[in-house]
């Protein structure tokens, strides 16, 4: 009998506050896309007009819009690799731990190695813990097709071993998703 009444006393609260819960919801004037509202203005400017008109064409391009020029879509769409900028001097300075990274690679590229010793050695070579080294490919007893790379800051140190068994490295700057070594993508 307690728990019959303890239920209707619970449902008797409800039915009594969902009037207050849903009141703010059911004001369609409150919703900010609502035609003719301050912000529904600003918010329909932001979104897209639809595609761009081709670089021929000379009226004004609905801003913003989407490109229809394929390959410009696609640059757009993988802009997260693209890497940041360094300066001269922060090349120059990372020098040595490139051609200090390149010999790692070489050397275990002969002798063959595991993922975690590559990662070791990069990072003793670029002065980092090895968790903060990068490796793309596959690291079997051979060391080939392999991308190794670490850094600070904007600055990375990025090595390559080719199908050959050649090492190489690189100071470049870190990309826009914060990596060393490019993103692979997913198309």
């Amino acid at each position: 009998m307690t728990r019959i009444r303890t239920r209707r006393r619970v449902g008797a609260a409800f039915l009594l506050a969902l009037p207050f819960l849903t009141a703010a919801c059911a004001d369609p004037s409150a919703d900010p896309r609502a035609a003719g509202s301050p912000s529904a203005a600003a918010s329909a400017s932001r979104s897209p007009k639809g595609f761009c008109p081709p670089p021929e064409d000379t009226r004004a391009a609905p801003s913003p819009c989407i490109s229809a020029d394929w390959d410009q879509r696609v640059a757009e769409n993988h802009a997260y690799r693209r890497q940041q900028p360094i300066t001269a001097e922060q090349e120059r300075e990372a020098r040595p731990r490139a051609k200090a990274l390149a010999a790692v690679p070489q050397r275990l590229a002969a002798a063959g190695t595991t993922a975690d010793a590559l990662r070791t050695a990069a990072a003793t070579a670029l002065g980092l813990e090895p968790d903060e080294i990068e490796i793309q490919g596959v690291v079997l007893k051979s060391l080939h097709d392999v991308l190794v790379g670490g850094g600070e800051g904007r600055v990375c140190v990025n090595g390559t071993v080719d199908g050959s068994g050649h090492a190489s490295a690189e100071v470049v700057g870190r990309t826009l998703d914060g990596t060393c070594l490019p993103g692979q993508g997913g198309h």
